[in-house]
């Protein structure tokens, strides 16, 4: 899956500077704000989201930035989309982002574990790293933090709530099942 992410050097930086914008939108899992700098992505936050900034930070509403996100989330909730294509800025440290990429490429309706994560990045031993920086992830859903379990395939912490998680990896196990072929 080619990875759209696409921040700049400086956009832990820049993002402060620069004029947010949000919306909120409705989906199965609750109402989802959805943040942007420059027309950029930045943040999709859940209700009651563990490390969601102060919403004074989101800047005024304003929908206009945010057309292909919505199409999109709606087209994943309506199982029809299995990844996503939209240009993103997440803020974050060197180390954060580059989790947050390695996110991206977990297929949809697949699982890995902090340890395999951490694996697959070259830094075997850095799986509690990983699950930190897997927590602060500002873009959940469409950076599948969700997908990323324990050791042993059990669900572990989710800045949405473990409920959630469960949904999200359940509806995206149901919806998978559903494009195996019958024979």
């Amino acid at each position: 899956m080619p990875s759209t992410t696409q921040p700049s050097k400086s956009a832990h930086t820049a993002a402060a500077h620069t004029p947010a914008r949000h919306t909120t939108v409705d989906s199965p899992v609750g109402p989802l704000t959805l943040v942007a700098h420059d027309g950029v992505l930045s943040g999709l936050y859940m209700t009651n989201q563990r490390h969601r900034p102060a919403g004074d930070t989101f800047g005024p509403e304003d929908p206009a930035p945010f057309g292909d996100v919505v199409v999109q989330l709606a087209e994943y909730f309506a199982g029809t989309r299995t990844t996503f294509d939209l240009a993103l800025d997440p803020v974050g440290t060197p180390f954060q982002r580059t989790v947050w990429r390695a996110l991206r490429e977990i297929p949809y309706g697949e699982t890995v574990s902090y340890g395999e994560l951490a694996q697959r990045l070259g830094r075997p031993s850095a799986a509690r790293a990983v699950g930190l920086a897997n927590g602060r992830n500002p873009i959940g859903i469409i950076v599948p933090c969700h997908r990323v379990v324990g050791s042993g395939g059990d669900l572990t912490g989710y800045g949405g709530g473990l409920e959630r998680k469960r949904h999200l990896l359940d509806f995206e196990q149901r919806s998978q099942d559903d494009r195996l072929p019958l024979f």
